[in-house]
C-alpha cells in the first residue's frame, strides 16, 4: 500500500491534518466513553467520518452532485448509492 502525500497538491492544509483531526475525534469519543467495551467503533467511526465528508462535499458543489462525486474520486452512481445507504437523499 503506497504512503499518502503529506500534502495534496491544489487543496489547503495536510494530510497529516486531517489525520491528527480523526485522531483527536477518537480520542475524545473514547475518553468520554471510559471503558473500553467491545464494540463497532471502526463501523462507527466509518459511518460517521463518511456521513460528514459527504455532506461536506455536497455543500461546497451547491448540491450538485455530479461535482461531488468528481470532486471525491467516485462515480455519480455510487455517490448516489452511498447517499442512499445513509439516508441522506430527499
Amino acid at each position: 500500500m503506497n504512503a499518502l502525500p503529506a500534502r495534496v497538491e491544489g487543496t489547503p492544509g495536510t494530510v497529516t491534518a486531517l489525520r491528527d483531526a480523526v485522531a483527536r475525534a477518537t480520542r475524545r469519543y473514547l475518553n468520554d466513553r471510559g471503558a473500553c467495551e467491545a464494540d463497532s467503533l471502526y463501523a462507527l467511526m466509518l459511518s460517521e467520518m463518511e456521513t460528514g465528508l459527504l455532506t461536506e462535499t455536497l455543500k461546497h458543489c451547491e448540491g450538485n452532485q455530479s461535482r461531488a462525486a468528481a470532486v471525491l474520486g467516485i462515480n455519480r452512481a455510487t455517490l448516489r448509492k452511498k447517499l442512499e445507504a445513509l439516508g441522506l437523499l430527499p
